[in-house]
């Protein structure tokens, strides 16, 4: 793993606030208990009583919330320089389960040290709570793709939100971005069937907008593709209020 001074979370705390030597060390010590995950092996299961949270160093994972009926309905990916479980360190247990797209690299940050850490270091408290409104604002953002815009629209947003949150952590940008996410992912995050997200990805294509093929997404048409999802990335506020 990179140290913390260049680690992903890092990297994204750097737009809200010019981190110091003291807040970097901070960081280091909160990521002094790394851990590797292999894919498909659930780390946090809903239900689960715990008291640590994740930063998730490399690789993805997916969040979701099992139904009655077996089936689950992804709340959102987690991205390296995210946080994984930063609610259930307040809260008695975790809402959601988590499990790890490909195998990851993640560090275990027990809540005493979070505690301290946000008890003598407030600016770097503000910052992991800018980070964690930003996770919030984009699960509203995802509500209304699911309930207000079309397959085509919901697709395009959805992947120009990824594009952007690894423009942040320097691992994506306008051109595109690796991806390892499957169309079955897609369909349990979109709300469709994976038949279906094979036909929209399709007519992207087509329309050369974007391409989605073998673990890379390429936006051919960046602009195009911002216009047919009206999205605007203000909610992401990827250059929060530098603080001095």
């Amino acid at each position: 793993m990179k140290s913390a001074e260049h680690s992903p979370l890092t990297r994204k705390l750097s737009a809200f606030v010019a981190l110091s030597d003291v807040e970097l060390a901070v960081l280091e010590r909160l990521h002094q208990r790394r851990r590797s995950f292999v894919a498909g092996r659930e780390m946090v299961h809903q239900g689960q009583t715990t008291q640590a949270a994740y930063i998730l160093s490399a690789g993805w994972v997916c969040s979701y919330k099992l139904q009655a009926d077996g089936t689950r309905q992804i709340v959102d990916f987690q991205v390296p320089g995210d946080f994984l479980g930063l609610r259930s360190v307040l809260l008695r247990t975790s809402d959601h389960s988590f499990e790890p797209v490909v195998d990851i690299e993640a560090a275990k940050v027990m809540k005493s040290d979070l505690l301290d850490a946000f008890v003598h270091n407030p600016r770097l408290a503000t910052a992991i709570l800018w980070a964690a409104s930003r996770d919030e604002a984009m699960v509203v953002e995802h509500l209304v793709g699911i309930g207000r815009r079309d397959a085509e629209a919901r697709m395009a947003h959805f992947l120009l939100e990824l594009g952007s949150r690894l423009a942040l952590v320097g691992i994506g940008s306008k051109e595109g971005f690796d991806c390892p996410l499957t169309q079955y992912h897609l369909a349990d995050t979109l709300g469709l069937s994976a038949v279906h997200v094979n036909r929209i990805l399709r007519q992207l294509r087509e329309s050369g907008l974007v391409t989605f093929r073998d673990g890379h997404v390429t936006f051919h048409d960046h602009r195009g593709l911002v216009s047919l999802a009206d999205f605007d990335p203000a909610y992401l506020d990827q250059t929060g209020p530098l603080l001095k």
